[in-house]
């Protein structure tokens, strides 16, 4: 921001002091009817006045008064540039921060994953493992399915021919031979 000299400032003070200064000259003026101009030994006095009291108002009020402002201005202006350069941190720390939130986040996706696919494959090894138990399990209850039906024909069949022997008999009423 450019800055302009403050003499402008001092000079309108300046004058607005003066016209307060003239004000009670005026307001008596207007009692005893309009006095276009003024009395030159007030002019004179009121000039004199100006002309000492301008460097001297400059000096004791308009130009502390003027630093005090240019400081409160200069120390405005830095809070907002370090107010800037905080906004800028922090936005760089939350960027920080979300990417490491979603790094942790990809991280933890591809560890449960891993989980998954893992539990998924002891999940297939074990019903692999049960199928198996399961289908030799079986074979053995076929086997020994098996062999049963087979001593039970071998036994059927000895009990057989005599049983048929003897139906055979009661039907011809003779005994076969």
């Amino acid at each position: 921001m450019i800055r302009r000299p403050l003499a402008w400032r001092a000079s309108f003070a300046s004058v607005g002091a003066a016209a307060l200064l003239l004000e009670p000259a005026l307001a008596h003026a207007s009692e005893g009817g309009l006095q276009i101009i003024p009395e030159p030994t007030r002019l004179l006095t009121l000039l004199v006045l100006f002309v000492i009291l301008v460097p001297v108002l400059n000096k004791l009020l308009f130009q502390p008064l003027l630093g005090v402002l240019e400081e409160r201005e200069r120390r405005i202006d830095g809070a907002r540039a370090r107010a800037t350069a905080l906004a800028q941190q922090s936005a760089a720390l939350l960027a920080r921060h979300d990417d490491a939130i979603r790094r942790a986040r990809e991280t933890a996706h591809g560890e449960q994953v891993r989980v998954v696919e893992e539990a998924r494959g002891q999940h297939q090894s074990t019903i692999g493992q049960a199928r198996q138990a399961a289908e030799a399990e079986i074979a053995g209850a076929r086997a020994e399915l098996a062999r049963a039906t087979a001593t039970v024909r071998t036994s059927l069949a000895a009990e057989a021919e005599p049983i048929a022997r003897e139906i055979a008999a009661r039907l011809l009423g003779r005994s076969p031979a």
